[in-house]
């Protein structure tokens, strides 16, 4: 059973720890000279610390320290979080290569697979059970470094992934307190304490950004937790449920894959082209864009609980509903694009009045 006092009191540690600990972090920081400096791809003006995703992570083990969940998996989800934490502390500092970051996710989700925490099979309507044989290994190696990049790639406005990354998580909390899974639950519980924590420094205007160490490290937390309490039935719909969830982030990072391809870009290269980009050169504001797509993360985390109860006919209705909000998500990605032929024809009739004129 789930002790209340117990999760208040590692929520109240995690959100305390963080947000006093972001203070020497972000000295740390400016000492090793892991700034976020303004570029043409970038919002801010000014250089601003990263490293910010260290204080998330440490809350994030304060909180855990005091709960003491067992679980025959949590060495090496212990080891995959430090790999990827370290991954994102170098990064952060030097910069790292996307193919050396690459490979540091495919070691943390390694450490996982090698430890038996893998998706083994699926039951598929009409079908029965599919045995994944060794293809379990390729669906969860997939899905941990897929999801930690989501959420990495996310991560373009103050306080954008801590905020979706919290949604998702409370939505998970929610499903898990209902299915008795007691150490996922403590999992959501400290990890939406911290980034809570962390929001009070990184809310627009941040003072400090998690950098790659806290995106990467709450992408990889997340693909953990739903592998750990969202496949529980191991059938097809519940497969769906995390991807519901995290829709935003997850289609957001599909949507840039496939544009970049289509452009013949460097698909691991950043870009401005994200949904949280698009939503400001729409007009909306920095503040308005992050409360914007808080907005759609809870819808589909409504969306996700609703879905992991329902019936096949109800669930399709979902399904049809979670069609719609995606189109209306590509719809905002491609507003801008059918804006800039217009401001431009204005322009030129503008010119050719003040011409005659």
């Amino acid at each position: 059973m789930v002790n209340l006092s117990e999760l208040v009191i590692a929520f109240l540690i995690s959100l305390l720890a963080t947000a006093l600990l972001v203070f020497p972090v972000k000295k740390l920081a400016v000492k090793i000279g892991a700034m976020d400096k303004p570029e043409a791809r970038k919002i801010h003006k000014v250089a601003i610390p990263r490293l910010g995703g260290l204080a998330i992570f440490l809350g994030t083990v304060l909180g855990l320290v005091y709960l003491q969940p067992v679980h025959r998996h949590m060495f090496e989800i212990s080891i995959g979080a430090i790999i990827v934490v370290i991954l994102g502390i170098l990064d952060d500092k030097f910069q790292l290569r996307p193919l050396y970051k690459l490979i540091g996710q495919i070691s943390a989700a390694g450490v996982l697979i090698y430890g038996g925490l893998i998706i083994e099979r699926i039951n598929v309507p009409l079908f029965g059970l599919v045995e994944l044989g060794n293809w379990s290994f390729i669906v969860t190696l997939l899905w941990i470094v897929g999801i930690t990049n989501a959420i990495n790639l996310i991560d373009g406005l103050d306080g954008l992934a801590s905020g979706v990354s919290a949604i998702a998580l409370i939505s998970v909390l929610i499903m898990a307190l209902g299915d008795y899974r007691v150490v996922v639950v403590y999992f959501c519980v400290v990890l939406i304490a911290s980034n809570i924590g962390f929001l009070f420094h990184n809310f627009y205007p941040a003072k400090i950004y998690m950098g790659d160490t806290g995106s990467m490290f709450l992408g990889y937390s997340v693909a953990v937790i739903s592998l750990l309490g969202l496949f529980k039935n191991v059938t097809l719909f519940s497969f769906i449920i995390p991807v519901i969830v995290l829709a935003v982030p997850i289609f957001d990072t599909l949507f840039a894959i496939v544009r970049r391809l289509y452009n013949h870009e460097n698909i691991m290269l950043p870009d401005k082209k994200h949904i949280h980009y698009q939503l400001l050169a729409s007009g909306f504001s920095h503040r308005t864009t992050v409360l914007i797509i808080y907005g759609f993360s809870a819808v589909f985390g409504i969306l996700g609980i609703m879905f992991s109860n329902a019936s096949l006919t109800f669930s399709l209705v979902i399904s049809f509903f979670i069609l719609l909000l995606l189109a209306l998500i590509a719809e905002i990605g491609a507003v801008e694009k059918r804006k800039k032929p217009l401001i431009n024809s204005m322009h030129k009739l503008v010119k050719r009045t003040n011409d005659r004129g």
